[in-house]
């Protein structure tokens, strides 16, 4: 018999869907999230950063031993920079220079060239020098804020897996909202099999800075981003996202970064709106990189 091992590659997707056991308290709702985490490069993006990889390549678009280029703010980076190794593409990532030491050292790590622009110039500026690059032929940019095969990998894994690990019982969906990829695929699918199902997004609020997520400039919104796929949007502050972050290590034993305590925090305010709902949030990936940064510093 000839044994199919399989690949890294093979090992993206199908995560945990668990349950949460103590702070959602007394409630009639099930709050469940979902461990983006246990993907190989730690995060929800090896899902597009695979997708954007392949399709690009079975278009002809792109080659092995040919450049790529992206603007990222970490996590698309890492997941990236592992699919570029695992398909022979040599990678350039363009990010600001307040993204964690974790961040940095995972992407050079996989072997990727890394150029940094100011906290100032932001993921904006990241953007702007990569088009730029593009332009003067030092490599071909995926562009995940749109890439339509960003969203496109969510619809067809992240999307089924949350309805089939619910059995079709998930009436409220809740994810941090950086380049939207997550949060349209899902929405997508989600409202395809049952319309009545709820969508939010969470954004931070005005001076809040959220690592991975964005209120974005309208200049610079991600074009596959699509309004009418979320029925709600929540503000969320850095200070509540990091608390809930906290909390989620020391009560629950998950342990994530600051996006996804706001996620869980977006999900526990909705909770006390509702009665007998099934919530799903999204932790988009572990806490080891926020570590050098301070915020599970803070005394007990």
């Amino acid at each position: 018999m000839t044994i199919q091992y399989p690949t890294i590659a093979d090992c993206v997707g199908n995560t945990p869907l668990v349950r949460l056991q103590r702070l959602p308290g007394e409630t009639s709702n099930t709050l469940l999230v979902k461990l983006e985490g246990n993907n190989p490069a730690g995060s929800v993006k090896d899902r597009p950063a695979l997708s954007m990889i392949a399709r690009a390549e079975a278009r002809g678009d792109i080659k092995p031993g040919d450049t790529l280029i992206e603007a990222t703010s970490g996590n698309t980076g890492i997941a990236l920079a592992m699919a570029a190794a695992i398909k022979g593409y040599k990678f350039i990532l363009i990010m600001p220079d307040n993204s964690s030491a974790e961040r940095k050292a995972a992407m050079t790590a996989y072997g990727a060239e890394l150029i940094l622009v100011s906290k100032e110039e932001g993921m904006e500026g990241a953007r702007d020098l990569a088009l730029k690059m593009q332009a003067e032929g030092r490599g071909r940019v995926l562009d995940q804020f749109a890439n339509g095969d960003n969203p496109e990998a969510h619809y067809s894994s992240t999307g089924p897996e949350i309805w089939q690990q619910t059995g079709g019982g998930i009436t409220h969906f809740v994810s941090s909202m950086g380049t939207t990829g997550t949060i349209m695929g899902v929405s997508r699918y989600l409202k395809e099999q049952n319309p009545q199902v709820q969508i939010v997004g969470l954004q931070p609020m005005e001076g809040s800075a959220i690592p991975g997520i964005r209120r974005w400039p309208q200049e610079y919104l991600p074009k596959i981003y699509q309004a009418e796929r979320v029925d709600r949007v929540v503000d969320m502050s850095q200070a509540e996202a990091e608390h809930v972050m906290r909390r989620l290590a020391r009560e629950e034993g998950i342990f994530c970064g600051v996006s996804s305590g706001g996620a869980v925090a977006a999900a526990l305010r909705l909770s006390q709106e509702v009665e007998n709902a099934v919530i799903v949030a999204i932790i988009c990936d572990r806490g080891d990189r926020y570590l050098s940064t301070g915020v599970y510093d803070e005394p007990k």
